[in-house]
């Protein structure tokens, strides 16, 4: 696996948003200001209730449409750049998806495991037919899905269908954490994780995430990984509802000690930031955004000098 010098971009666009030239120049303006090669496409689907087993990927009205996905591919490529397709659920209500739920044993009247299973294999297996159709590089299966990893049988039944209809890559981006929970690493093609560590804690995870590596013996990049711009942020880059004051230079500090300590570590394959999106707020206002957005911030220089010289 070639080392990903990646992004995400994207998240949370809604129908007709990849379809403006906004967001190509945003994707210009990205692969220009970072140097990167790879980017990671994300598209979002929802579910109403952690609970639901109905996840409206045909039936919402915002959802991205399949024409403008694989245009926004075709795009990416135009410019050289590699693309990893991600599928992503959410919760409407607002609950962090790693909190969808369901007994383990199957209780009349309540919803099943096997009811949201059925679900996402059909959201998953659309988009990776896209991928296919598209010559992705990569295809994500999952996102921090943390109560769902436990059901190993359904993640590996759904990866063989995967496999049937496309053939690249096959990841799943595992919560921070959680690297070494999952039981069905050998059944994807790379190990990935969500890398919102403290800044002061990076050796200690990256010495737990070796092991796994070594174990499973595949390649591993962090499918995100960020830290919002504010106070405090470095020691909590996982709270995306953190709000302190504005602080950029704490991004900045946090990245480059990221760099500093992952760049030892030969076996971590590359990230794809979290994250760039397709409308970009104005860079004169970049000093006083607290996301983790990094556009017009010191981050951005640093990530470019890392990608530079990589």
């Amino acid at each position: 696996m070639d080392f990903i010098k990646g992004f995400t971009f994207g998240y949370m666009s809604k129908k007709g948003e990849w379809e403006t030239e906004e967001a190509k120049q945003s994707l210009n303006l990205l692969k220009e200001r970072c140097g990167i090669d790879h980017v990671v496409l994300t598209v979002v689907a929802e579910q109403d209730k952690p609970q639901s087993v109905h996840i409206h990927w045909k039936d919402h009205p915002d959802m991205l449409s399949d024409h403008e996905i694989e245009n926004m591919i075709f795009y990416a490529q135009s410019l050289g750049l590699t693309v990893i397709l991600k599928p992503m659920v959410n919760v409407s209500d607002g609950t962090w998806r790693a909190h969808i739920n369901f007994f383990d044993t199957d209780v009349p009247c309540e919803p099943k495991w096997s009811e949201w299973f059925a679900a996402y294999t059909k959201f998953i297996l659309h988009y990776a037919e896209i991928a296919e159709k598209t010559n992705c590089a990569m295809f994500v299966i999952g996102c921090e899905l943390v109560n769902a990893d436990r059901r190993e049988a359904e993640w590996r039944e759904l990866i063989r269908h995967v496999r049937n209809v496309y053939h690249g890559l096959i990841t799943y981006n595992c919560d921070k954490y959680q690297e070494d929970v999952l039981k069905w690493w050998d059944a994807v093609d790379v190990i990935s994780s969500s890398g919102y560590y403290p800044v002061n804690a990076w050796e200690e995870q990256l010495d737990r995430i070796e092991k796994v590596v070594k174990k499973y013996q595949k390649p591993f990049f962090f499918c995100e990984a960020g830290c919002p711009s504010c106070e405090g942020g470095d020691l909590l880059p996982n709270d995306w509802t953190l709000r302190g004051r504005p602080d950029v230079e704490t991004q900045r500090r946090w990245y480059e000690e990221m760099f500093r300590a992952t760049n030892k570590r030969d076996w971590v394959r590359g990230y794809a930031f979290w994250d760039w999106k397709a409308k970009l707020y104005p860079i004169e206002q970049a000093e006083n955004d607290q996301d983790y957005a990094i556009y017009g911030k010191p981050a951005e220089k640093v990530i470019q000098a890392y990608y530079k010289n990589k």
